[in-house]
């Protein structure tokens, strides 16, 4: 992500020059951000905070995701993993596309690593981080007109009122979903992890139909 009129801040997030002001004081504030660790709800986060967020006034597509893993958390670099490969393959965006925040806003549910589990999973995105932040956000890029809700995370927040009783449920009703979504347009996605391969394998459906759809709608965004 280091290209030319982009700051490298050690928070591991990248601002464009041609953020508003409004915008660069949040970033800078979530860049400081140590609720998880000062004021935790239950456990305090196990490690040093490092929010990894990509926002930008120019980016009209989102990617709200569930949280950086470990990889992410060491580079600083959002889906710098084999997870990002994948997702980048379902939108059909080169990793020069994809890390171009003219083109990309990349905010999790979680900003931070939230640490693993007992049997080396990744824990669920901290509760304090969403509700401190998330909405302040997103209203300083009302340019954004897609949104790619990825996980039961995502959804719980993005679209409440549209989640079906399970995330295979809800991916299938991706048209209608994105339909009644309005401005900005939802579009429901499984994790892309490799973890989901059995999934994907019993929905043929997700690459034949969803993807050309999905690939389209980006197309039509960056180009």
């Amino acid at each position: 992500m280091s290209a030319a009129g982009i700051r490298r801040f050690p928070a591991g997030r990248a601002l464009l020059p041609e953020v508003s002001a409004d915008l660069e004081h949040l970033l800078g504030a979530i860049g400081a951000c140590r609720i998880c660790v000062e004021q935790p709800i239950g456990r305090p986060l196990p490690h040093e905070p490092r929010p990894v967020v990509v926002a930008s006034t120019t980016a009209r597509i989102l990617i709200a995701s569930q949280a950086p893993g470990t990889k992410v958390h060491l580079s600083g670099i959002p889906f710098d993993d084999r997870s990002g490969d994948r997702l980048r393959d379902w939108l059909g965006m080169s990793r020069e596309e994809f890390y171009d925040p003219h083109k990309l806003a990349i905010v999790p549910m979680g900003f931070c690593f939230p640490g693993q589990d007992a049997k080396g999973s990744d824990l669920p995105p901290r509760r304090e981080c969403a509700p401190a932040w998330r909405k302040s956000l997103l209203d300083l890029m009302p340019q954004i007109d897609l949104v790619l809700v990825i996980g039961l995370y995502a959804q719980a927040w993005h679209m409440p009122t549209q989640r079906r009783p399970s995330l295979s449920e809800t991916v299938m009703d991706w048209r209608a979903i994105y339909a009644a979504s309005g401005k900005p347009h939802v579009l429901p996605l499984p994790h892309p992890s490799w973890r989901n391969t059995g999934w994907l394998k019993k929905n043929p459906w997700f690459e034949m139909e969803l993807l050309p759809f999905l690939r389209a709608e980006i197309r039509s965004r960056i180009s």
